[in-house]
């Protein structure tokens, strides 16, 4: 599904777009994300990259956000310039967020392009 823009988005859902473009930005990674937990809470991170740990920015989200003990997640976010959702990042919500969670896709300056819903 193409999502328009952020414009359209619940002001909770664009929080989620400048958060992970903020932190995509700032330390200059390759993907930035964000995630709403079931109570409200958000964390933004970017892509880890070490020679003995690579992880997506969406991953390193549900593990703060399990880290934090969020017991749910409503909505996710991430940016990046690869052209569709990564199998192991829709895991991991899913995992964490269970059904129903939507997950946008956009490129590095914040424009969506794909949206899924955890099942």
């Amino acid at each position: 599904m193409t999502e328009p823009g952020s414009d359209e988005l619940s002001a909770e859902d664009a929080k989620l777009v400048t958060l992970a473009r903020a932190t995509r930005a700032r330390v200059g990674a390759a993907e930035g994300a964000a995630v709403r937990d079931a109570d409200g809470r958000t964390y933004a991170a970017a892509t880890v990259d070490l020679p003995s740990l690579s992880l997506s920015a969406l991953q390193v989200c549900v593990a703060m956000a399990v880290a934090s003990g969020s017991r749910g997640l409503e909505a996710a976010v991430v940016l990046t310039e690869a052209g569709a959702l990564a199998a192991g990042d829709l895991a991991a919500v899913t995992e964490l967020g269970g059904a129903g969670v939507v997950v946008r896709r956009g490129d590095p300056r914040g424009t969506l392009h794909e949206t899924r819903v955890t099942g």
